[in-house]
């Protein structure tokens, strides 16, 4: 089978993207292995297929007509798997990339201040295209699993990496997927952590965990004069490793430095973060009603044919 396929990033966080709008291509894990591969494929950190949230549904996923019963509106799905063939709920940096290959397909338009919904495993997630050409996406409802008791210890897990002597302890985070962040001190330990093996994690969830290793940095001030906070950040993915970036990872490191800059009685805490990671710059503003949205840059890179 010949399969046209583009390949995209989002702040160099890279799919392989498959629009399939009659719902009837079925990838095995094995087929995202050898699409994502980055010497024997086209090289990703994962496959996105476009394709009828109906036909997801009729596939017999439930979570696609949970979709379609919260939004009718939101008829395109994405259907996200990690480099190594396995399902993920869904992916920031994907979501923004997949909006912009929707636009470039002619089966969404953003222009003048569309919105466009689409589905995920995680749920429906609404896509607006800022004047700059950035993508924004309310990223839905998130939370701590660890509850309030996690926030005041600032900390419900530990995670062990290679070369360090101890575990340190960590926030566990859920942005429709599990995230668990580290913070660290200095720049030059986050560059020296080696993130070629997986990361343990102590307790793992069931589904595995994403890992963030955080540097906060000094606060800026936006153009009313109101603060912005900032961080730098390094992921290791389940089912991927080291990324060069990782959309709901900034989301669940915002979320989780401003659980911790919390715990001081005195603090202003910043709504608006700015992420740094090695692909570039993404920005988390925290949303009434307990959301969290994203923003950030998607580029589509070419295009072309490959045989399966």
């Amino acid at each position: 089978m010949t399969l046209r396929f583009t390949k995209g990033h989002g702040t160099h966080n890279d799919f392989v993207l498959v629009a399939d709008t009659r719902g009837d291509l079925d990838l095995t894990p094995d087929d995202v292995r050898r699409l994502s591969d980055r010497r024997g494929g086209i090289g990703a950190d994962g496959v996105i297929r476009l394709a009828p949230t109906a036909a997801i549904a009729r596939a017999g996923e439930s979570v696609a007509d949970e979709v379609l019963a919260d939004e009718p509106a939101a008829i395109w799905f994405m259907d996200y798997r990690n480099a190594d063939g396995s399902v993920a709920q869904m992916c920031g940096n994907g979501v923004r990339v997949f909006a912009a290959f929707a636009e470039r397909t002619g089966l969404a338009d953003l222009a003048d201040g569309e919105e466009l919904a689409l589905g995920t495993r995680a749920g429906v997630r609404r896509v607006r295209k800022e004047p700059d050409g950035w993508y924004a996406v309310d990223m839905g409802a998130w939370h701590l699993p660890g509850g309030e008791d996690a926030a005041r210890a600032g900390a419900d897990a530990a995670v062990a990496a290679a070369g360090w002597t101890a575990p340190r302890p960590a926030l566990s985070v859920d942005v429709g997927n599990p995230h668990t962040v580290v913070a660290l001190a200095r720049d030059d330990e986050l560059a020296a952590v080696d993130l070629t093996l997986p990361p343990q994690v102590e307790p793992l969830p069931p589904e595995g965990t994403n890992v963030e290793l955080v540097v906060p940095l000094a606060e800026a001030v936006d153009s009313d004069g109101r603060p912005v906070g900032r961080l730098r950040m390094r992921v290791h993915e389940r089912g991927v490793g080291e990324t060069q970036s990782c959309g709901t990872g900034a989301c669940a490191a915002a979320l989780a430095v401003r659980t911790w800059a919390g715990a001081a009685a005195d603090a202003v805490v910043p709504d608006v973060w700015e992420v740094e990671v090695p692909g570039g710059v993404l920005r988390v503003r925290v949303l009434e009603g307990g959301h969290v949205e994203l923003a950030g840059p998607a580029e589509l890179v070419f295009t072309g044919d490959v045989e399966l």
